[in-house]
């Protein structure tokens, strides 16, 4: 199937989209340019370089006051201590705001990759979060969209530093000092930027695994956590213990190739030697009677500067490697093609609920098992649809497709007589509304989880909850509607959980009603008490009912059953009862009854 390059959900206009196609450097410099970043970016470099020139050159000016003390010029050191003053305060303070800058930043940078990879998650279509890992996921918008806070601050902004302690250096010793005093120097720092080119080729690799290895990790513990009661009643602590260890120890093996390939850094060898040697030329020079002490003394205090450029670039260059291994991942993710398009421009209308299914079929995305074959079955406006069938004959996938969470392989859907591909999807799919067996509710309070399809007041949410059978129960809570819920509604029963889903079902008011096994949860006084309160809204709406409860399938107007994805029979319940074998074995098999008890049990 071919992906293109759409989304199911867009918040604005994406300033980063033909970046994020050209790899993860165009795309960090983009961000780093974005608005009004390139203003504080040009700030942070001009007050870097500054910064830096004020600290080698007071390297000159104490080497011109050795001279004059030398001399015995001792008028003039009141001026070189009050410049020399200046400078000191100067640099720490174009420090103090080169910092302030670089933190904003790169703080911006990150707030701005987090909330566009999020909203590139929530533009995915279903298919695509069927395929991932949630701890990987959960590591890459965090710790990797993490890393360029550190590219930009301290990295980026070291690495200007450094790179400009290298060459102003070089140009105070082109315009003060004899020419061949930049031999040894020059010689060093082309030493330095071969060995830091092969040192950032050595540790690409290794970065990448490090950020692979530490989403790998998050991925297992997610699992595990998420599935502590399967691990517990398993009793299989020690194999995943084992399973993450292993991974724990990849990723302290990949730390550990990063220290030896650190352990080989040349240049700080090499900066020893040019400052060693340096003080040499110099001293050599002095007893020519071609540099006094004073330039010799500064001269050395230039080369020393190299050391912060030299022993910086060890670890600098390390996040760098990590913020560009950390953003190929965050692009891997985020170029991911999506099938599914918002459809801005579709229409926009109110839904009456006409359902028409041609001769749909359906496979799951990278898979080459067929769902749904041929289906085709019409459902009028305000009648109620019940499919049945054996487990995995996709009755659920059937009523996925009608709010587009896949899209179908071969066929269409038609609502009202019109494609739902032509609707706007946030139009199509705010009319319809799903009741799971599985029920997830956010880790807010009650009322949150019941508005959350519409804001609404505390009187609307108590109605919908009355209808729902909620009421009661939630209002024998501590905080009532205000109670939190837990994770996924842990502090509630699986009935609770239902009833609360079924209100905020209610809340939305939908065209179109999927009831796939919802009340399986729920006692058979509260099922009676919900079942009139679907029976009261399902009124003019179109209603999809999944369930083997024979007290529900018999109202429905239509029946279809499916076998293997393809409907071998449609019809009404006595209607089925009578012609579809199919259909009679289902409960035959469910109840352990004969098919004359099954008859008399649905009269």
């Amino acid at each position: 199937m071919n992906k293109t390059n759409s989304s199911e959900y867009s918040p604005e206009e994406d300033a980063f989209t033909k970046a994020r196609e050209k790899g993860p450097k165009r795309w960090i410099i983009t961000h780093i340019f974005h608005g009004s970043n390139k203003y504080l970016f040009t700030l942070t470099f001009f007050s870097v370089i500054l910064s830096s020139s004020i600290s080698s050159g007071m390297m000159i000016v104490l080497g011109m006051a050795i001279n004059d003390f030398m001399l015995g010029n001792f008028f003039t050191l009141g001026f070189y201590t009050f410049v020399i003053l200046v400078m000191a305060i100067s640099a720490p303070a174009l420090n103090m705001s080169n910092n302030f800058m670089r933190e904003v930043l790169a703080q911006r940078m990150e707030r701005d990759a987090r909330k566009e990879f999020y909203a590139n998650l929530l533009g995915k279509d279903q298919s695509f979060h069927d395929l991932q890992r949630i701890g990987d996921i959960m590591a890459r918008a965090t710790n990797d969209v993490r890393m360029l806070n550190f590219l930009i601050s301290p990295a980026l902004s070291l690495i200007i530093d450094s790179f400009t302690t290298l060459i102003v250096p070089i140009v105070f010793i082109t315009l003060f000092y004899e020419p061949q005093l930049l031999i040894t120097p020059l010689i060093f720092i082309v030493l330095f930027l071969i060995s830091l080119r092969s040192y950032n080729n050595k540790m690409g690799p290794i970065t990448r695994r490090l950020r692979q290895e530490f989403g790998q990790i998050n991925a297992i513990l997610n699992e595990s956590l998420s599935g502590i009661e399967v691990v517990k009643g398993s009793s299989q602590e020690f194999q995943e213990m084992q399973k993450y260890f292993l991974n724990a120890k990849n990723y302290k093996d990949a730390f550990v190739d990063q220290g030896r390939v650190q352990a080989k850094y040349l240049p700080l060898l090499f900066v020893a030697l040019t400052i060693t040697i340096g003080f040499g030329h110099a001293v050599f020079l002095n007893l020519l009677g071609i540099m006094s002490i004073g330039e010799v003394i500064s001269y050395t205090g230039l080369l020393t500067r190299l050391r912060f450029p030299t022993f910086i670039s060890i670890f600098v260059f390390a996040i760098v490697r990590l913020a560009v291994s950390g953003a190929e991942r965050l692009l891997e993710t985020m170029n991911e093609k999506t099938d599914i398009d918002e459809n801005v421009e579709g229409i926009v209308k109110k839904i009456q609920g006409h359902v028409k299914f041609e001769n749909v079929s359906f496979a799951y995305p990278n898979s080459d098992k067929t769902v749904l074959k041929n289906v085709s079955f019409e459902v009028h406006p305000g009648q109620t649809l019940a499919i049945v069938g054996t487990t995995g004959s996709g009755k659920s996938t059937l009523t996925k497709l009608l709010s587009r969470l896949y899209d179908v392989s071969e066929g269409k859907i038609v609502i009202d007589g019109i494609d739902i591909k032509n609707y706007s999807l946030k139009s199509l799919r705010e009319q319809i509304s799903y009741i799971e067996q599985d029920i997830f509710l956010f880790s807010n309070s009650i009322f949150e989880n019941i508005s959350f399809g519409r804001t609404s007041s505390m009187e609307e949410v108590m109605a919908v909850a009355r209808q729902a059978q909620a009421h009661d129960f939630i209002m024998a809570l501590p905080h009532g509607y205000n109670s939190e819920v837990g994770e996924k509604g842990v502090q509630l029963s699986g009935g609770e959980r239902q009833r609360i889903a079924i209100a905020r079902s209610f809340l939305t008011d939908p065209a179109i009603l999927v009831l796939d096994d919802s009340t399986s949860a729920i006692d058979s006084e509260t099922e009676d008490h919900i079942q009139r309160a679907i029976n009261r809204i399902r009124q003019d709406r179109t209603t999809f009912l999944i369930t083997h409860r024979l007290s529900q399938i018999r109202w429905a107007d239509l029946i279809l059953v499916l076998r293997h994805g393809t409907i071998v029979a449609q019809g009404t319940h006595e209607n089925l009862l009578e012609k579809s074998e199919e259909y009679r074995k289902i409960f035959v098999k469910r109840f352990n009854l004969d098919e004359n008890e099954v008859r008399k049990r649905c009269v």
